[in-house]
Order: C-alpha cells, then structure tokens, then sequence
C-alpha cells in the first residue's frame, strides 16, 4: 500500500530530508509547499509587482495556497512541523485544514512547545518529537504485520 504524505511545516533544518530519506524503499510520494523561502515570497510576483509589501505577500500567500490546499487535499496523512525558531502559523493553519478535511496529521516538535499546541496536537492522530519516529509511524502504517 503506497501513502501520499504531505510535509508541512519548517523550512530551516533538514527534517524533511530526514524522513525521506528514512523511508527510502518504501511506496510513498511525498509533497511540500515550497520551501525556498524567496520563492515562495516571490510566488505572486507573476501577477505584477506590488509597492507594498503587504500587498506582495498577500497575493504570493493566494497563489501559495492555492499549491497547498490542492497537496493537501490529495494526501493521506499530513506530518505537521513546528520548529523552535520561528512561528509556524502556516503550519498551524495546515493543521487545522487537515482536521477541517478529516485527514489524519500528525505533529512534530519538541516539548517546549506542547502548552502553545495544545489545540493543534489534540487533534493530531499522534505527536512526534524526532523525525526518526515519524518514519518510524510511517513504515508501520505500510507494513504487512
């Protein structure tokens, strides 16, 4: 059985690569929002350029979303990463979208951040804290034991 698995989340560390490549061999497509961060700035600029910045991220966030909700919609499980550097609130939206749509998400990051997602996580079909247990999950969800 192959899963569509959409990687949300974090851009700045290398957790994604972690988890594909911990799965390598398995039959699992995976799928991201873009994550060079000046692309996805940028993702907007095709429909002219704005003076104001509020206006450039908010036409860039509108074709951005419009990658987002289709991955999204076409995964099976979503694995949700928030780091400790930044505010993932596009993570924190994903995840409600996930739990809006029914689509079992899971939650990675550390424990010095369980009060803030608090509400993220009880919705989330389990809490990971390593990129390790997530394919760890993920290689179970496929197993024939």
């Amino acid at each position: 059985m192959g899963l569509n698995i959409y990687l949300s989340g974090e851009i700045h560390t290398d957790w994604r690569k972690q988890i594909i490549d911990g799965c390598a061999g398995s039959d699992f497509v995976f799928s991201s929002a873009v994550t060079d961060h000046d692309a996805s700035d940028a993702a907007g600029d095709v429909l002219g350029a704005e003076e104001s910045g509020f206006w450039r991220d908010h036409k860039s966030a509108k074709v951005n979303a419009i990658r987002t909700k289709t991955l999204i919609e076409r995964c099976d499980v979503a694995i949700i990463r928030f780091g400790d550097k930044y505010k993932q609130w596009n993570a924190a939206f994903d995840a409600g979208y996930c739990a809006a749509l029914g689509k079992p998400y899971i939650t990675l990051h550390g424990e010095d951040i369980v009060h803030p997602l608090k509400e993220v996580d009880a919705s989330a079909y389990a809490w990971a804290t390593t990129p390790q247990q997530i394919v760890d999950i993920l290689n179970y969800l496929v197993s024939s034991q």
